[in-house]
């Protein structure tokens, strides 16, 4: 049972905090923990193909795929957050957003929640993404190249992982039962 939590330190929308906990036998023990704004992404999916930013990771510094994501503004709501995201990373307009799957992608050291969506379509914006300041770009992927891509490890996101996955068994689904 949680008893109470400090503050450590917080910059940028992110808190590390610590927990003291009351364990079933009454010790207690602390335990550190990021606290996270949360964020909203989608999952853009048409022709068989995906659409995936390739940027840098600063604290790994390693390059991947992932899912347009990011954090949801105050008073927004989470698929107008998404819906932002994905314009102002890739250059493209989603088309309507359906629920996909809510991720808690750290949850023993972190309280991140993503809730990504997915659209069937998307159409070109009239402004350019705000790219990447190391590079990344925005770029249409075969679905059938998800697994492999997973398997070289050039997506590594959990929460990338989780949603396209997610949606590719959905599709998988919706074709056994046709």
């Amino acid at each position: 049972m949680r008893r109470s939590e400090r503050l450590l330190y917080a910059a940028n929308g992110v808190d590390l905090r610590v927990v003291d906990v009351a364990l079933t036998d009454g010790e207690h023990v602390e335990r550190p923990f990021i606290r996270t704004l949360r964020a909203a992404g989608a999952v853009v999916f048409h022709g068989g193909r995906v659409l995936l930013l390739w940027r840098h990771h600063l604290v790994t510094d390693t390059w991947g795929w992932e899912i347009p994501l990011g954090e949801i503004g105050p008073d927004e709501e989470p698929e107008a957050a998404a819906a932002r995201h994905v314009e102002e990373q890739t250059g493209w307009r989603p088309g309507p957003l359906q629920p996909l799957i809510r991720i808690r992608p750290a949850e023993d050291v972190a309280d991140c929640d993503h809730l990504i969506f997915v659209a069937r379509q998307a159409s070109p914006c009239a402004a350019a993404p705000a790219g990447d300041e190391e590079g990344g770009r925005a770029e249409w992927l075969p679905m059938l190249r998800i697994q492999p891509l997973i398997d070289e490890q050039a997506i590594t996101s959990a929460t990338t992982s989780a949603a396209l996955l997610h949606f590719l068994a959905g599709l998988l689904q919706a074709r056994a039962s046709h």
